[in-house]
């Protein structure tokens, strides 16, 4: 597996002085995304809804709404 592209801009242009501890979307060569967030798990599992779950091995992961709008513009639509 690997990074393709960066989905959206960089945490530098969203304003991060560091531009390396800040959320991030990237696109996978195999069509999936990985995504760089602070890890609510343990906060936000319980108020996940009857129809929603977690395996073992996965994580809710936060990030911030300008990670997400400003990367819009680069999310396939297929």
């Amino acid at each position: 597996m690997q990074i393709v592209r960066r989905i959206g801009v960089s945490p530098r242009e969203r304003g991060s002085t560091s531009g390396q501890t800040c959320p991030d979307i990237f696109e996978l060569n195999d069509g999936n995304f990985a995504i760089i967030g602070t890890d609510w798990t343990t906060v936000l599992e319980r108020e996940l809804p009857s129809d929603a779950g977690r395996a073992d091995y996965e994580r809710i992961v936060v990030i911030s709404r300008e990670t997400l709008i400003r990367a819009k513009a680069d999310i396939p639509d297929k």
